[in-house]
């Protein structure tokens, strides 16, 4: 399923702890990975750029990038397949170009996991990376439990039974199955969603107990979501436990995957843009910021209906 994996270094802890988990799943499914540092010229030249700047500092950039590189290319094996590569242009735009480039089957980065108005502003490569790639994006922070360790020995799949959260599960149960773990689908009841729905029935004079209606509904909706995930956990040979919960989602989450021990979760995303994104922000974007475990982000079609989690 992935055969090539593409590596993003920039010299910092998270790179390299992005760079461990990259090596691992390489090995598990005999791929090639590829270790790339982007130079961002024009930024690194700041005011001096705008008259632009000369052969030799870009050369001087270049090798410092090389040099970044060769760090922590020293992480790998001599069985490990590594390819490098100096990429000039800005961050996320460098990643994504060469990963159609190189038909990369997944980009594994590394994330500070910043909040704040200076995400806001500037923007985070990865964040905008995992709304933007075509394949799937593996984040992960550098946190006690993000250590690869044995690998991965509980991976949870968020569910909805919808096409975007559909699109992750071929992915959890691949590299569940690789590592034989136990697959945890869960699903999360919006609190939020069920609230809303019921202020719409009371605006229109309809009895608030019509919220538990909507409630047993959803929750019935995520039982079989959650079961036929399992089912195909368990024709895979892999145990598998089901839950559905009622809450706000990405906290939720984060508190199921603390409770259980979790070593990676994989959902979907739908990768919107635009300023509604920033604020209402997605389900993904905030596990992407706050998960201490990896997380393995995988687009829905463009088409794709949008669920009350993003």
């Amino acid at each position: 399923m992935y055969d090539t994996l593409l590596v993003p270094i920039d010299g910092s802890p998270p790179a390299e702890r992005a760079a461990q988990h990259a090596l691992d799943l390489a090995r598990r499914f005999d791929a090639t990975i590829h270790m790339i540092n982007v130079v961002d010229v024009q930024t690194a030249g700041g005011l001096f750029s705008a008259g632009g700047v000369d052969q030799e500092f870009v050369g001087r950039l270049e090798d410092q990038a090389s040099e970044t590189i060769a760090e922590v290319e020293q992480l790998a094996g001599p069985d490990d397949d590594v390819q490098t590569a100096v990429v000039k242009g800005k961050p996320s735009d460098g990643i994504l170009d060469y990963a159609d480039e190189t038909d990369a089957d997944m980009v594994v980065m590394g994330t500070h996991g910043r909040t704040g108005l200076d995400r806001y502003a500037t923007g985070s490569v990865t964040e905008r990376v995992v709304r933007l790639s075509d394949v799937p994006v593996f984040t992960v922070r550098v946190t006690d439990r993000s250590v690869v360790g044995d690998g991965y020995d509980d991976v949870l799949i968020p569910t909805d039974g919808s096409d975007c959260a559909e699109v992750a599960v071929e992915h959890g149960l691949a590299v569940a199955e690789r590592y034989d773990a136990t697959v945890h689908a869960v699903n999360i009841v919006n609190m939020n969603a069920v609230a809303s729905g019921a202020d719409s029935w009371a605006d229109e004079g309809v009895d608030v107990a019509a919220t538990t209606d909507l409630l047993d509904s959803l929750e019935t909706r995520g039982e079989n979501a959650t079961e036929r995930v399992a089912e195909r956990a368990r024709e895979a040979g892999l145990d598998a436990v089901t839950e559905v919960r009622d809450g706000i989602p990405a906290r939720s989450l984060l508190d199921y995957a603390d409770e259980n021990d979790v070593d990676l979760i994989t959902m979907g995303t739908h990768g919107r843009t635009g300023i509604d994104r920033y604020f209402l922000g997605s389900t993904t974007a905030k596990l992407v910021r706050k998960s201490e475990v990896p997380l393995l982000s995988v687009r829905a079609p463009r088409d794709a209906p949008e669920t009350d989690d993003e």
